[in-house]
C-alpha cells in the first residue's frame, strides 16, 4: 500500500483546510496523525473501511471530519476553526485491522506528510 497526502498550506486561525489521501492497494481502517515540531507524533482522527465508524481525539472534536471514499480509494480530512496549535505535518496512515485504531504502532502504512500552518 502506498500514500500520498495533500492539500496542506498556510491558513489564518479560524480558516478552514480539506487533505486528501490517495492510496494505492486495498486499506482497512485508516487515520490521520500529526506531528509538531518537538513533539511526538499523535493520533488526529481515524475511521473505519465498512461501516465508516470514525473516532477523533478530544483536540479536533466538533471541528474535524473525517472520510474516505472507497471506491476511489480515497481519505479525506476536513478542518475548520482551525487553531495555531494545530500548526504540524500530517500524516495518513493504513492500518491492517478492520477496526478503527489510534495508536500508531497499530497502522503499517505511512504517506509522506502535508504540512499545516496556522497563523494567529
Amino acid at each position: 500500500v502506498q500514500l500520498q497526502a495533500s492539500g496542506g498550506g498556510l491558513v489564518q486561525a479560524g480558516g478552514s483546510l480539506s487533505l486528501l489521501c490517495a492510496a494505492s492497494g486495498r486499506t482497512f481502517s485508516m487515520g490521520w496523525f500529526r506531528q509538531a515540531p518537538g513533539k511526538e507524533r499523535e493520533f488526529v482522527a481515524a475511521i473505519s473501511r465498512s461501516t465508516g465508524s470514525t473516532l477523533y481525539a478530544d483536540s479536533v472534536k466538533g471541528r474535524f471530519t473525517i472520510s474516505r471514499d472507497n471506491a476511489k480509494n480515497t481519505l479525506y480530512l476536513q478542518m475548520n476553526s482551525l487553531k495555531p496549535e494545530d500548526t504540524a505535518l500530517y500524516y495518513c496512515a493504513a492500518s491492517r485491522y478492520i477496526n478503527i485504531q489510534a495508536t500508531t504502532d497499530q497502522y503499517a502504512y505511512w504517506g509522506q506528510g502535508t504540512l499545516v500552518t496556522v497563523s494567529s
